[in-house]
């Protein structure tokens, strides 16, 4: 077991104030690998003003050097990948393959898209009489999920930083390692001192006085729709603007000109991918009334290829596993027919849950309408398109979605009247410089791209 006792604050590696200290259970076996301290509101108050001292000198730095310090720490991410993909595996439980390829390999394609991006910006512009500015909003907040701890620290943290920004990150408590392995990363890639904070500890102590410090101008945070509504109401009573990047319960509208064994094959995987742990996962399968039961036996017979401990990994936690289950308790109980999977624990030990398909379902059982942030898919009939998109647009959530169809024209028509933040397109890739964020309750404002850094940057304007 390691044992952390300090975090990074003002370019140095500190004790915590407070002198407590998390456990860092690794979920496959139940085992504690690690401690890191927990965070106070002195701790924080701390960091906040390292990153305050340091926003002068960080944002009048000039653009193309923000973007060398973030290929520098791009060129300390690549460098560090298999052990980033190893600490990922340990606390989180994702397949080490998985881990290498999505937790180390978007970090770095996102890192890298941030380097670029800031030396080509528009940081000024001309309109008309006048000259806009593009400034720094100050000093950023950040409050990271534990389901992809990597990239959601540097889809924050690189956008600041190339907006001129200083930061305090705040990672989820299941998994601070990685996030103490990227604080090593901004240090050996020159980043000033101060410029970016990093401060380990309990969402209602740390990330509550993060939340509410008058030192910070922005919160950025990533999370359930629940906790993001008390983020929000925190930084509301002070004015102060935040990003909010929530749950989901995405559409996976199938067709009927679509090829469904691809549309379903690709969409299991997705549902599965990270052990459901995705807000953006496709966990609603709409299919036309014709081909219903050959996509259910589809899925059913996908869903049975992850097996659990080895091609799918566990839970995060107990407490996580026991919540998935418990919805899968509620689907059987509200009528939906299971096909795949079941609550029962496939193994003895770690937080392991089946790989689980309904089908039957009805769009107001609470499978349906619910993130249950675990490997469940919900199989739904529809009528007509009409049917399909007034299912597909009915919760409260619109994080994203897919649409499969023989013609692309005929998809995009229909992904033009989903109510939500991304669609993909008969299995679009993921685009790093596309717009990332939801509608309706999944969220307020956008990552990656220009549009990312745009969440980090006010406008002024000046008249001649």
């Amino acid at each position: 077991m390691k044992q952390h006792d300090a975090m990074y604050i003002d370019g140095s590696w500190r004790p915590a104030e407070g002198g407590g200290t998390i456990e860092v259970v690794n979920p496959a076996d139940g085992q504690v690998i690690a401690t890191v301290p927990a965070g106070s509101a002195a701790d924080v108050d701390a960091a906040v003003r390292a990153a305050r001292a340091a926003l002068p000198g960080w944002a009048a730095t000039p653009p193309q050097e923000r973007a060398a310090r973030l290929a520098a720490l791009r060129d300390q991410l690549v460098a560090r990948a298999d052990e980033i993909a190893a600490t990922v595996t340990a606390e989180l439980g994702a397949p080490l393959a998985f881990s290498k390829a999505v937790h180390a390999g978007a970090p770095i394609a996102v890192c890298g898209s941030y380097a670029e991006l800031a030396g080509t910006y528009a940081f000024e512009e001309k309109i008309g009489n006048s000259t806009v500015l593009h400034e720094p909003v100050g000093v950023v907040g950040a409050i990271t999920p534990w389901n992809y701890p990597l990239h959601q620290v540097v889809a924050k943290v690189a956008p600041a930083l190339a907006a001129g920004c200083t930061i305090v990150l705040k990672p989820a408590e299941d998994t601070p390692l990685v996030a103490q392995l990227f604080a090593e990363c901004v240090d050996a890639a020159g980043i000033p001192a101060g410029v970016f904070n990093l401060v380990t500890g309990l969402g209602p102590v740390a990330g509550q006085a993060l939340a509410e410090h008058d030192g910070i101008d922005l919160v950025s945070f990533t999370g359930s729709t629940a906790v993001g509504r008390k983020i929000g109401a925190l930084a509301g009573a002070a004015v102060k603007r935040v990003a909010l990047e929530l749950g989901g319960k995405s559409a996976n509208v199938i067709l009927p000109s679509a090829d469904l064994a691809k549309a379903v094959g690709v969409g299991v995987a997705n549902v599965m991918a990270n052990s459901g742990q995705t807000c953006s996962a496709w966990t609603r399968m709409l299919v036309h009334r014709d081909r219903y039961d050959e996509a259910v036996e589809l899925a059913a017979a996908a869903a049975a290829k992850y097996v659990p401990g080895e091609k799918i990994g566990p839970l995060v936690n107990a407490g996580q596993q026991a919540r998935v289950r418990g919805y899968i308790e509620r689907g059987v109980a509200e009528g939906a027919r299971l096909v795949a999977g079941g609550p029962e624990a496939p193994l003895e030990a770690g937080c392991y849950v089946r790989p689980t398909v309904f089908a039957d379902v009805t769009p107001e059982m609470t499978i349906a309408q619910e993130e249950i942030f675990g490997p469940v898919l919900s199989v739904l009939c529809y009528e007509d398109e009409d049917d399909a998109a007034r299912i597909a647009n009915g919760t409260v959530y619109g994080l994203a979605g897919a649409v499969w169809a023989g013609d692309e024209a005929e998809a995009v028509a229909f992904a033009r009247r989903l109510e939500t933040g991304q669609v993909d397109i008969n299995g679009g890739r993921f685009n790093p410089l596309a717009p990332f964020g939801g509608y309706k309750q999944s969220g307020v404002g956008r990552e990656l791209g220009r549009h990312g850094l745009a969440e980090y940057l006010q406008t002024k304007s000046l008249q001649f």
